[in-house]
């Protein structure tokens, strides 16, 4: 489990510097997200290979991947909506989660969210450390803590509304991995074409 902790400790400083505002101005966010992602990838599966004969493509997984990426969309969109009629900042802090886009062309952001940052998140998140909390304490408390640590490495953020998506992403995915496990790739799939649709194709702005 050293190991384990180790690299959620990784995930925590390398997410401080890509989201703090001590930080962040001085940092190319989609490189350092996307060589960040890819790191954590590859070192968990150097010290736990295997996690891709979990992954098992079919007509089913796609259709289910697909299916998810939608309906958390549609939760993001009327949670967009509940958020901006309750609280005044939450529109701001939405605005400034899409302002990291800026500087950056659209086509590229989305190739990297699909191809790299958006499965590397799910192989090392749940893939890794969900499925390691998993087998060393329960699949209940390895979902939480894992689900709480993806949701913690985004508070140096500050930002309220980007730390409470994460949440809602971290249960959904986390949830899904818990009780179907076997459908990795689809959600695998989901966090990737969410990623893709959310933050550029459909943009919730």
């Amino acid at each position: 489990m050293k190991r384990v902790w180790l690299l959620v400790l990784l995930a925590f400083l390398l997410w401080t510097l890509m989201f703090s505002p001590w930080t962040a101005p001085f940092l190319p966010f989609w490189w350092m997200m996307t060589v960040s992602a890819s790191l954590l990838t590859f070192l968990s599966s150097l010290v736990a290979p295997g996690w891709w004969r979990r992954v098992h493509w079919s007509a089913s997984n796609v259709a289910m991947g697909i299916g998810i990426a939608i309906v958390l969309w549609c939760v993001f969109w009327v949670g967009d909506k509940v958020s901006a009629w309750l609280f005044d900042f939450a529109r701001p802090q939405v605005n400034l989660i899409y302002g990291m886009k800026t500087g950056e062309r659209p086509w590229l952001i989305s190739t990297l969210l699909l191809c790299l940052i958006g499965p590397a998140e799910e192989i090392f998140w749940r893939g890794y450390v969900q499925e390691k909390f998993s087998l060393r304490y329960s699949p209940n408390v390895g979902f939480l803590l894992a689900t709480a640590c993806y949701t913690l490495v985004h508070v140096a953020s500050f930002n309220f509304m980007l730390i409470m998506a994460s949440m809602v992403c971290g249960l959904a995915w986390g949830g899904l991995y818990r009780f179907f496990p076997q459908r990795f790739s689809a959600i695998l799939l989901s966090h990737a074409l969410w990623d893709a649709a959310v933050f550029v194709l459909f943009s919730i702005e």
